[in-house]
């Protein structure tokens, strides 16, 4: 710490040295004006006779300088997208449907129409062209990402049974649309392109599957590791490969005008891709070795895999193949390392599809008018469009998978999801609209098949399922008809799932029912690349599987990644037939948090009744958040939620009768003094249920004729909160918990681990 002397000194320093800041302003100023021209100055606060009108004009400048009108699209694209993005997601869309739809609701279809002096400032034509770098910066991102989730090892491995099915289901699309584009080709391309660059394209639109959607649409459904979900996987990859390809050729043509003139391009793509693969490839496979994860990924690395990516784009344009080719190409190549594709992703990705991606999305709506198509007749074709791309994408995947052997509920699953077509159909039919190609309607045309194609999967694949069940759910009802106890462990936080598993055993095995539990496990996020989805997948259920070999309890493990994580919990326990969900509270409670409850709870509590009154307290009635509730009333099982105090294990445990319907408690009781000989089980009766109601009379005696060392009913009535703090364990009705609640907020501040339960009819009887 500085002497008083020392300070002293610094500040006369500074005063000083401030002093002869302001003599010397002042001088220089004074000079200065007289260096002034006085008709240029004159003419200047004669055009703006005011401060504030020179304020005005400065602003005005600001805003319509270019780079202030690049952000504000920016801001506009982004605010728009995560709006369509979120509403679609909430009804359980793929999130790339909301953003191609805010894309046409900036354009000129919706804002156009409706405000054309907001679209018009918004979206002038001199500003486009800073719009359509960045989409382009953005689609190289993405289309490198897309390469690099391309898992090769997956298309050796199922080469035998997904390259004939891949193939077809490219074929006949394909020679459908030349069909299309031969009916049609006089009326909307004979004008300004030849009829093969035309019918190459209109092919390829309609045979083309989003892979990336694909694989997301099959996370999100839960089946990445079933035999449909592999082989649509596997299919839709060498889809992916051979699209690209003969993308790149027609292109080629496209620009020549005949597959003799595209020779010579075809000849340097294919020295291009050699060179990739031969040369490159090996390198970066030897660089990756040394660099395979995240901590040793650093700038230069990094720096040299987007040289690399910048590189491969800017060749395959040069040599007319388009840059989504060298992208889509330069991220095939990175070495297989999971750990080192990971840390690139992880890098990549992120800006990509938060920023770059929807700026592609709107411009794409900006190119996109709803409103040409004016006519029965336009809308028509855009109907046959629709059902050929739909019958020929179906029937291509569907059809052969059942020739292969598959069954029909597996041939119908991989038709629909082989008939995504997403980000990818956008992709084709900007580079057809750049070179002139595909005329505007038929672009429009093009670009609403490929929304409904993309937006009908999701729902289609729900239909199949409902209407021909798994064998195996089937077989699982059948089982909890014979006694099997299905429970669903929803697990949040990896770190509570061995506490969550513990509480299921002792509390939910019963004598007579076999207990078969399921962990289910929710990232947020629709896009979560297949890479990454893996990893938080392996290390999610790490502590949890340990658990369940210690406890010898089997498990079985389901993760998905979503945007609405309560609507897929609830989705998976109705549809699956559970008979117990059990979550987390939301807010694990550790000891050292427990410390401090008291004041926490009681600032915090006065805080809240001083916004709103009705305010329930934060500690510990904020435990059962809206997501909880959301469980208990749309669940059609019974829903215990778990709230974490430190919990270490189940030895003494208090349960509280608070009404005649918590009697369902004392069963749980008796499943844990059965399932563990080192617990005890101690009764509160708070309003006199015992004597009031026979079958909880009757259910005591017997507890106390068969546990007498380990069951008691205590004479508290519980109305002091000190009583909670001499157990390790809680049991309590839903209705008795926010009932206790309204009676004394600060009753349950000490409560020690405790499962909240509300029960519902169940299909069986338990023991």
């Amino acid at each position: 710490m500085s002497s008083p002397r020392k300070s002293f000194t610094v500040w006369l320093f500074y005063l000083t040295a401030l002093l002869l800041f302001v003599i010397v302003a002042s001088v220089l100023l004074s000079k200065g004006k007289t260096l002034e021209i006085p008709e240029t100055i004159s003419s200047i606060h004669t055009e703006h006779s005011s401060f504030y009108h020179q304020f005005l004009h400065t602003t005005r400048l600001n805003i319509l300088e270019p780079a202030a009108m690049l952000f504000l699209q920016i801001i506009s694209i982004l605010l728009v997208s995560r709006l369509f993005s979120w509403l679609f997601a909430k009804i359980g869309q793929p999130t790339v449907i909301g953003e191609i739809l805010a894309g046409i609701a900036l354009g000129p279809s919706l804002l156009g129409m409706f405000f054309p002096d907001v679209y018009n400032f918004l979206f002038a034509a001199n500003s486009l062209p800073n719009l359509y770098i960045l989409s382009q910066i953005g689609l190289v991102l993405f289309m490198f990402t897309v390469g690099m989730e391309l898992d090769i090892s997956l298309l050796k491995s199922k080469m035998s049974s997904t390259f004939v099915l891949s193939n077809m289901s490219v074929l006949i699309p394909y020679i459908l649309g030349m069909v299309l584009a031969y009916v049609f080709y006089e009326e909307f391309a004979a004008s300004h392109t030849a009829f093969l660059s035309f019918s190459l394209f209109i092919g390829i639109s309609l045979s083309i599957t989003a892979f990336p959607v694909l694989a997301r649409i099959i996370q999100e459904k839960g089946i990445t590791k079933t035999h449909t979900g592999a082989i649509s996987l596997a299919a839709a990859a060498f889809n992916d490969v051979a699209a690209w390809c003969m993308l790149a050729v027609v292109i080629a043509v496209a620009q020549t005008g005949s597959f003799g003139g595209a020779i010579f391009n075809i000849i340097l793509s294919i020295l291009y891709v050699v060179v990739m693969l031969l040369v490159l490839k090996p390198f970066l496979r030897k660089l990756a070795s040394v660099y395979k994860n995240v901590e040793v990924v650093n700038k230069s690395i990094f720096g040299f895999i987007i040289f690399v990516l910048i590189v491969s784009a800017y060749v395959s344009h040069i040599i007319g193949i388009h840059i989504i080719f060298g992208a889509f190409l330069a991220g095939a190549i990175m070495p297989p390392f999971t750990g080192f594709r990971r840390a690139i992703i992880g890098k990549v990705e992120d800006i990509s599809l938060s920023l770059f991606l929807p700026l592609f999305f709107v411009y794409t709506g900006l190119r996109t008018q709803i409103g040409l198509l004016n006519t029965v007749h336009l809308w028509e074709v855009c109907g046959l469009f629709v059902l050929v791309a739909v019958v020929g994408k179906f029937a291509g995947s569907a059809f052969t998978a059942k020739f292969l052997g598959e069954s029909w509920k597996d041939s119908l699953s991989i038709g629909v999801l082989m008939n995504t077509r997403g980000l990818m159909e956008l992709v084709v039919l900007n580079i057809g609209y750049e070179m002139n190609i595909l005329s505007p309607e038929i672009f429009v045309i093009l670009f609403i098949m490929t929304l409904i194609t993309t937006f009908m999967t999701t729902p289609l694949l729900s239909l199949i399922n409902h209407i021909l069940p798994d064998k195996k759910t089937s077989q699982q009802i059948h089982k909890q008809v014979l006694g099997v106890f299905k429970t669903l462990i929803a697990m949040g936080n990896p770190e509570n799932g061995a506490a969550l598993l513990g509480v299921a055993k002792y509390i939910l095995g019963g004598e007579r029912n076999i207990l078969s539990i399921n962990v289910l496990h929710i990232t947020q996020g629709f896009n979560l690349n297949p890479i990454i989805a893996e990893k938080y997948a392996t290390e999610s259920f790490a502590q949890i599987t340990q658990a369940s070999e210690l406890l010898a309890m089997p498990i079985g493990t389901i993760h998905r990644n979503t945007e609405n994580i309560e609507q897929d919990i609830v989705q998976e326990v109705n549809y699956r037939n559970y008979d117990f969900l059990l979550v987390g509270a939301g807010i694990s409670l550790s000891e050292d948090n427990a410390k401090n409850h008291n004041f926490n709870s009681r600032l915090l509590n006065n805080v809240a009744k001083s916004i709103s009154r009705s305010q329930v307290a934060l500690f510990p009635g904020e435990l059962i958040k809206d997501k909880t509730k959301y469980f208990i009333e749309h669940s059609t099982c019974s829903v215990g939620v778990f709230v974490n105090r430190g919990f270490k294990e189940i030895s003494t445990t208090l349960i509280l009768l608070y009404q005649p319907s918590d009697y369902f408690l004392l069963r749980y009781a008796k499943r844990l003094l059965n399932n563990s000989s080192q617990s005890s089980v101690f009764i509160i009766d708070i309003n006199g249920c015992i004597q009031s109601d026979q079958e909880i009379r009757s259910s005591v005696d017997e507890l106390q004729t068969t546990h007498s060392r380990r069951f008691k009913v205590l004479k508290t009535k519980g109305n002091s909160e000190s009583i909670f703090i001499k157990f390790s364990f809680m049991l309590v009705s839903y209705q008795a918990w926010n009932a206790l609640l309204k009676t004394d907020e600060n009753l349950l501040t000490n409560i020690p681990s405790t499962l909240i339960i509300n029960k519902k009819s169940s299909r069986f009887t338990t023991r």
